[in-house]
């Protein structure tokens, strides 16, 4: 195999692996969240609005881990760095 199909081939399993693991964190980050969320509003009813306000901006922060991971992967798959340094 020459080194233009090794570079692709590593690319693809990088960028599988880049989002397979990528989104373990936030999707078990997003889970706690949101159980600790409703434990907070079961046991304070009044303060539901600042909670549910306080854990929107927070899911959101969470889920830009697992969006970063997706452009690299999408980095690595489509406009690889290393193409240009292997084909030139």
């Amino acid at each position: 195999m020459d080194n233009v199909g090794v570079i692709g081939m590593v690319s693809i399993i990088i960028a599988g692996l880049t989002i397979a693991l990528g989104s373990i964190g936030p999707a078990l980050g997003q889970g706690r969240a949101a159980a600790q969320a409703l434990s907070a509003m079961a046991q304070q009813p009044d303060e539901a609005n600042a909670i549910t306000r306080t854990l929107f901006i927070s899911l959101a922060m969470i889920e830009s881990t697992a969006i970063y991971c997706f452009v690299v992967a999408m980095i690595l798959i489509f406009i690889n760095p290393f193409w240009d340094y292997i084909i030139g």
